[in-house]
């Protein structure tokens, strides 16, 4: 069980079961957004309620989490509203607007990066300090066994996160994905699924972040999409049974209106004109249901 000394949670809190993982990569641009959105859409289809978040202050992502669960896409970040929030949090989205099967939490850039001189905001950091099991998303392109030798370095790390388990994405064949796998599970680490090389199937990127969901046309049809190719190439019932491993959480639930009470919230509009006023004032509705003035 996580509790109060490693969360900053309360100390007389009965103890949640919350199963949960956290997508996380070696670096940006190994498929974290894919993998995640995708996950969370087949988990969908395939009966499970699940509840989305994403790593840092990130207003785009979870629009697409948000079509694929089809509840909001919260956010973790511990930079912003401090360390001992993010098991309240966590457990708050998994609890709202009614109780999750499973928590998705994609993660931030490479694993261990955040804050330059300590870290703070990492994928990792959300790890640890939510006890949530890490299953890594590897692009298995430009290399084979070499892969294995980059997931034992990342999962001896820091020996208070936890990688669980391992998808690997841009599969080129099935030797390929043989070879990678024999190394991986070499280490006593799953290889939950190889999604093959799909150019078809991607979330275009611009100067800032992803696109949002908003924004595009196609955005439904592309989670869609995403479903197929996880449910596809990904052993659903092994990832759940990651998720189940994560200890329980001796946490309270955050409480937006013990947290907002005598206080005024200010946002402005979303969309192309006003991004990230608009953006934040969304994230204050969906991480507590409140109206804003």
């Amino acid at each position: 069980m996580v509790n109060a000394s490693s969360t900053g949670s309360s100390s007389d809190a009965a103890p949640l079961s919350l199963p949960r993982i956290l997508i996380a990569a070696p670096a940006s641009g190994g498929g974290k957004t894919t993998v995640a959105t995708g996950l969370m859409a087949a988990l969908r289809l395939a009966g499970h309620e699940v509840a989305p978040f994403k790593v840092g202050p990130d207003y785009i992502d979870p629009g697409y989490h948000a079509l694929a669960a089809g509840r909001p896409g919260r956010n973790l970040d511990s930079v912003m509203c401090g360390p001992q929030l993010m098991a309240p949090l966590l457990a708050h989205g998994f609890l709202t607007p009614d109780p999750a099967d499973i928590a998705v939490v994609e993660g931030v850039m490479g694993l261990f990066d955040g804050r330059l001189g300590d870290g703070a905001g990492s994928s990792a950091e959300i790890a640890r300090l939510t006890g949530t099991p890490v299953v890594l998303v590897v692009d298995a392109s430009h290399a084979s066994l070499t892969h294995a030798a980059v997931v034992a370095g990342l999962a001896g790390f820091d020996p208070d996160v936890t990688v669980a388990g391992v998808v690997l994405n841009r599969v080129s064949s099935v030797r390929h994905g043989a070879e990678i796998r024999r190394g991986v599970e070499g280490l006593g680490i799953p290889v939950l699924g190889e999604i093959p090389t799909d150019r078809e199937i991607f979330v275009p990127s611009r100067h800032l972040g992803l696109v949002p969901a908003a924004e595009r046309d196609v955005s439904a049809a592309q989670v869609e999409a995403l479903a197929g190719l996880i449910a596809d190439h990904v052993d659903l019932d092994a990832v759940l049974g990651v998720a189940s491993s994560a200890p329980d959480l001796a946490v309270r639930p955050w409480d937006p209106a013990e947290a907002l009470r005598g206080k005024r919230c200010m946002a402005g509009s979303g969309g192309r004109q006003g991004p990230f006023w608009g953006g934040f004032g969304r994230w204050l509705q969906w991480q507590g249901d409140i109206s804003l003035a």
